[in-house]
């Protein structure tokens, strides 16, 4: 399946020229990659989602096109870049998809501005330090910008991104990042409205025992014959590593859509808006198509 770039342009966002691409038509779905990626690095995974609906998928701070502002790197500063992306493009409310760190970026854009996401898919990505391996954090400690020499991440960042020669900046300030102690409080997580997926591999980086209990925070874990289904769902890919959750994507792509197009739970606020007669594709209003872009 192939989902031609409709557009791809830049947009001033919290001081950076952020570069986006949109694929497909539709209901708008952002996609935000994970760690050293480019969106060409999402594979499969745009174009089989782009075949449903509209895909906007930005490059977010430092990586790719979209060059370091120089400001730390934080996943609150990179969930407001994309509420903020969002804005320019006229788009008060779309479904988001998150990988990685990508998937802590949308799990904290629907904490600080939940009435932006109308559902939420995270995908391998974590709410704390232990959350994943700790084996993983020591490997992160010894990383240097040579360790990805050869490797897809860095031909992608010197074949697009407008200073090749800062490589080892992004390095070192995803290591912090990736080193800072995380402990986002459970209470954030159980305020989450928009119903949520979780995606995971059976080994993964991140820890099964963390997603479920990510899930549960969500309100995941019932006896949903008893209570009915709760707004929360879980997914476990078996067979599947942390890098080979992207390989999946005909595995992905029906039950993302199914749950993007499932009806939406009584009390959200996406269904009130919906109640309310509120589209998230009315002309001036949701829909980005009408505005233009800065092209490349």
């Amino acid at each position: 399946m192939t989902s031609p770039t409709l557009r791809a342009g830049y947009a001033p966002v919290n001081g950076l020229r952020m570069y986006y691409e949109v694929h497909g038509t539709g209901a708008p779905l952002v996609v935000l990659h994970g760690a050293y990626m480019t969106v060409d690095l999402l594979g499969g995974l745009v174009s089989e989602l782009a075949g449903h609906q509209r895909v906007i998928a930005p490059e977010l701070q430092g990586h790719g096109h979209t060059a370091d502002s120089g400001r730390p790197l934080s996943y609150e500063g990179m969930a407001d870049d994309v509420a903020a992306l969002l804005a320019h493009l006229g788009i008060s409310q779309a479904d988001v998809l998150g990988y990685s760190m990508g998937g802590a970026v949308a799990l904290q854009l629907a904490i600080r501005h939940p009435q932006v996401v109308r559902k939420l898919v995270v995908a391998s990505a974590s709410c704390n330090s232990e959350g994943v391996y700790p084996e993983l954090l020591e490997g992160i400690e010894q990383m240097t910008p040579e360790v990805f020499d050869g490797t897809p991440w860095k031909e992608a960042y010197d074949r697009v991104a407008p200073n090749p020669e800062e490589f080892g900046v992004l390095v070192d300030r995803l290591k912090a990042l990736d080193l800072e102690v995380m402990n986002w409080p459970a209470e954030a997580i159980q305020a989450i409205r928009a119903p949520t997926l979780l995606i995971v591999g059976d080994a993964d980086i991140v820890r099964p025992e963390h997603a479920v209990e990510l899930f549960r925070l969500l309100g995941g874990g019932v006896a949903g014959d008893l209570t009915g289904l709760p707004a929360a769902r879980l997914a476990v890919l078996p067979g599947t590593t942390h890098t080979a959750v992207l390989d999946r994507a005909s595995w992905l792509r029906p039950m993302i859509l199914e749950f993007l197009d499932a009806p939406l739970p009584e009390g959200t606020a996406a269904r009130a808006a919906v109640e309310a007669g509120i589209n998230r594709d009315t002309p001036g209003r949701m829909n980005d198509e009408r505005r233009p872009a800065v092209q490349l």
